[in-house]
């Protein structure tokens, strides 16, 4: 049984980890932390455990054998290396860090310590997803030439805990990073998996063009992020990543190949549609993308606790979402620079 607590009880922990948790056989939720101490409490108490004080009470506690991080962007860093070399493993939400040089030392601090670090990257483990890639190794649509990717919707503002326009996601210590790293990171991290290769180069316009803040200003994050992603086996292709799409999620992919075309939860009752060359059309009914407004099961948590049950690599693992994270900086240092930016000779782990 490995005994998990929680630290950051936000939404995201409320939704997704912290039920997932307790319906997962092999794990038992035994704490809590969070700034809102209250908050903390009142789920110790509905899912029983105990509500700590601090992340140093918690981390000290031999009891706890894994965490999740739930709190915001600019934490997550410090309080994943802290409980890695407290001997905890660790299971991090998305983005991994808020610099390359922080998402290196977890990854470091992973290996150092002998423990697993699992990134939140739940696109992967979408059967949609996990069937695509199937398909793409068959070679169902011949050799992948183009693709677009796009994830969209009206903004985080509704879904934060503490919603509205002075949500911790438009604050730019806390979040450091806008819609590209809530939204884009999953797109790119989900490109790099179904065409296994990695982003060798970005050009990306990354903006604030419409959230404000209470204020009336501009947020000091992105809203926007428009890329182009040349990838090192020679595909091209564009990623979408969105605060603004006012009315309905986007949440498709679209890989151009020599023998056809596959489009992901692009058709509203087929998770899968292959048109071949010569014009039929293949239809796979699988699941439903999840959207905010409709949550089901990630898959994420019982991908974490069966690693560490069984002593083995975590299916998303931290090292492995470097690659991703690392085009997302190259994407933004593009948008700053106004160049197309390398992005295949700067791992260091």
């Amino acid at each position: 049984m490995v005994q998990v607590a929680v630290i950051g009880c936000g939404k995201i922990a409320q939704i997704r980890h912290i039920p997932e948790y307790a319906e997962n056989p092999d794990a038992k939720l035994i704490g809590f932390y969070d700034l809102n101490k209250e908050r903390a409490g009142e789920l110790a108490e509905l899912y029983g455990g105990k509500a700590y004080t601090s992340v140093e009470e918690l981390l000290a506690d031999e009891a706890v054998d894994a965490v999740s991080v739930c709190v915001a962007n600019h934490m997550h860093a410090e309080i994943t290396v802290r409980a890695l070399e407290a001997g905890k493993h660790v299971l991090c939400e998305k983005p991994m860090a808020t610099t390359l040089e922080d998402c290196e030392a977890m990854v470091r601090a992973a290996r150092d310590n002998h423990k697993n670090l699992m990134i939140g990257q739940n696109q992967r483990l979408a059967k949609a997803h996990v069937k695509a890639k199937e398909l793409l190794e068959k070679g169902e649509i011949g050799k992948v030439i183009t693709f677009k990717t796009a994830f969209g919707h009206g903004g985080p503002e509704t879904w934060s805990i503490d919603a509205g326009k002075n949500s911790w996601f438009f604050d730019k210590k806390r979040a450091a990073m806008g819609a590209m790293a809530d939204l884009g990171v999953h797109k790119t991290d989900l490109i790099q998996y179904l065409l296994d290769t990695r982003v060798e180069k970005a050009t990306a316009k990354i903006a604030a063009l419409d959230k404000r803040d209470s204020e009336g200003n501009l947020i000091g994050v992105d809203d926007n992020a428009l890329c182009i992603y040349q990838m090192e086996n020679g595909v091209m292709g564009t990623m979408t990543a969105s605060w603004t799409y006012y009315g309905e999620e986007d949440n498709t992919t679209v890989l151009y190949g020599t023998e056809g075309i596959m489009k992901l939860y692009d058709d509203p009752k087929y998770s899968i549609v292959v048109i071949k060359k010569n014009g039929e059309r293949i239809f796979y009914d699988i699941d439903r993308i999840q959207t905010n407004d409709n949550q089901t099961k990630s898959g994420v948590i019982d991908a974490f606790i069966e690693s560490v049950v069984e002593n083995k690599k975590p299916l998303i693992d931290g090292e492995d979402v470097l690659a991703a994270m690392k085009a997302v900086f190259a994407s933004i240092a593009s948008s700053e620079e106004e160049q197309t930016v390398s992005v295949s000779k700067t791992l260091s782990v």
